[in-house]
């Protein structure tokens, strides 16, 4: 059977592979545009394959609001070149809409076979890494940000008002998020362990200093007692002096913002999204 220039065209379109591969495959299968858009999927199947062991490092996070739920989607590839590939964007920005029309929670087969396709178009390993739905309850109000890289983003759900103002400052505190990265919302959500193991690393540089070593022991006790809080105020959210206003911590903020529009304030959610974490 003949094979025309429209045919390899065609083929092309549809599966994205090179001219000479489409030429290649469409001899292969005598012509048969079906069995030649298989063909070159199993052999861009089997190259992925080869690629499986590869890291994926690089990716882009997506997020969208809909409704009383916000919705993030984590993409992770081998380079940054694919991570800004108008493809891989669009991928992500498919799979919210697939999300959010079927209920998704989780990474589904559907999400994954998504994947699968633009990975043996573009050859190279890609996985769809994160589904998460942060639901926005009653009288509550959401908000997200993620930053110019694509790599870092935050979503905040602030409990108590609905109003404009509250609406801004959850904005604000995923501004805060991104910026200083804490790893707890609050003091009390910091595991025991953690703090005993920092108490350990404090000591330990403690004993190390020679002036240090003379205090007495009381005195060390207390010292080290302010270490630990002034790390706890460090990694925790609420504790950290607010980006907006750096005289005010963030839950001193949340209770004047709650004041100013006669609610009470309290954070729902407050969470760090970055790549590959």
């Amino acid at each position: 059977m003949a094979i025309t220039a429209a045919d390899v065209k065609a083929l092309r379109e549809k599966t994205g592979a090179g001219m000479m591969e489409c030429k290649k495959a469409l001899t292969e299968c005598n012509g048969d545009s079906a069995e030649a858009e298989k063909y070159l999927k199993e052999k861009g199947l089997a190259a992925v394959a080869k690629r499986s062991e590869r890291a994926t490092t690089e990716g882009r996070l997506f997020i969208r609001q809909d409704g009383n739920k916000i919705y993030v989607v984590e993409l992770t590839c081998e380079t940054d070149f694919v991570a800004k590939n108008a493809d891989f964007i669009a991928l992500g920005e498919k799979m919210l809409d697939v999300i959010i029309a079927k209920g998704y929670t989780s990474v589904s087969d559907e999400l994954k076979a998504m994947m699968e396709d633009l990975a043996v178009k573009i050859r190279e390993n890609m996985a769809v890494s994160k589904v998460e739905v942060i639901e926005i309850p009653e009288n509550s109000v959401g908000s997200f940000y993620i930053h110019s890289d694509k790599k870092t983003g935050a979503v905040v759900v602030i409990s108590g008002s609905t109003s404009d103002a509250v609406k801004t400052f959850a904005y604000d505190c995923c501004l805060h998020i991104a910026a200083f990265t804490p790893s707890y919302i609050s003091k009390k959500d910091v595991p025991q362990s953690y703090i005993d193991e920092q108490k350990e690393i404090f000591k330990a540089q403690m004993d190390q200093d020679e002036k240090m070593a003379s205090k007495p022991e009381n005195v060390k006790e207390g010292i080290l007692i302010g270490k630990i809080n002034k790390h706890l105020a460090e990694i925790c959210f609420e504790d950290q002096m607010f980006v907006k206003d750096d005289k005010k911590t963030v839950i001193a903020k949340i209770a004047e913002v709650g004041k100013e529009n006669g609610a009470t304030l309290k954070f729902i959610t407050a969470k760090l999204f970055v790549l590959g974490k």
